[in-house]
């Protein structure tokens, strides 16, 4: 029986494979169990842990090499995949980062030049990568997919600093790439994710608190240990049955941004709540 999310030997881009606690791993895993092919990208030094924990896909996957902080490195990104592939029918861009003092109270003191860099590095880089990689996506048959990932950037949230700023900007740079890369039948959209326990959460100091919130109040229940709540949402806007949604931020994160914290959300009903697991 065919997968309605019809992704069957379709060629992916994942970015930010870090350890196979991160998002975009469990993301590479399931594409590949959906008989995609999936190319994953590192850089430097970190390229070492990426490939070791590709061994652990359940398929064999290439790992290219991709700083975005080099245009160099990116245009030389797009002609290898060119020259291998000759399209993409979907990228994931996972890539974000920031020196510690700006995150939390270094908000107000962090130098121009470090928030700057995060900038570049969390933000820009999605425009750049989408951009770069745009002509292999237009050949995508029936049309090519973006997905980002970020977090609720709706509200500020405490201990992210100047990350949330960058997630803010995400989710505009996804509008403006939508509207000028939806002429050429790709479509651009985020995903904003709950808390996952993952290295990069780890240095946000609030994680913790913030995860209790989730995992209290989210209508549907939330569990910090669980990547795979979210990779449903991803696999759907990499599939054709979001193939006319694009400029969209899909929230994979139990409810939670529509709710307010701290109000149990069965008071003053005879239903009773979802237990904090399920979902």
């Amino acid at each position: 029986m065919t997968s309605l999310l019809s992704l069957d030997k379709r060629t992916y881009l994942v970015t930010g494979v870090l350890n196979n606690e991160s998002i975009a791993w469990h993301v590479a895993a399931a594409l590949q169990r959906e008989n995609c092919e999936v190319v994953l990208t590192s850089y430097g030094r970190v390229a070492r842990i990426t490939r070791r924990v590709a061994e652990l896909l359940p398929s064999r996957t290439e790992v290219l090499e991709l700083d975005v902080m080099s245009d160099q490195s990116v245009d030389a990104l797009a002609a290898t995949v060119e020259r291998r592939w000759g399209h993409l029918d979907g990228v994931v861009h996972s890539i974000a980062a920031a020196p510690p003092e700006a995150l939390g109270p270094g908000f107000g003191s962090t130098p121009a030049g470090e928030v700057l860099d995060g900038f570049r590095a969390s933000s820009y880089s999605f425009q750049q990568l989408s951009t770069a990689l745009a002509p292999l996506l237009a050949r995508a048959p029936g049309g090519g997919a973006v997905v980002g990932l970020t977090v609720d950037s709706a509200r500020a949230l405490p201990g992210y600093g100047w990350m949330g700023v960058y997630k803010s900007a995400l989710e505009a740079i996804a509008r403006y790439l939508a509207m000028h890369l939806g002429p050429s039948g790709i479509r651009v959209n985020l995903v904003a994710a709950g808390p996952i326990e993952t290295v990069s959460a780890r240095g946000v100091g609030t994680f913790a608190a913030l995860a209790e919130q989730y995992e209290r109040w989210a209508p549907l229940g939330w569990d910090r240990a669980d990547p795979a709540r979210v990779v449903g949402a991803v696999l759907f806007l990499l599939s054709d049955l979001s193939r006319h949604t694009t400029g969209q931020v899909v929230h994979a994160d139990g409810g939670m941004h529509a709710v307010f914290g701290g109000v149990d959300p069965a008071a003053g009903s005879t239903a009773s709540r979802p237990d904090a697991t399920a979902g």
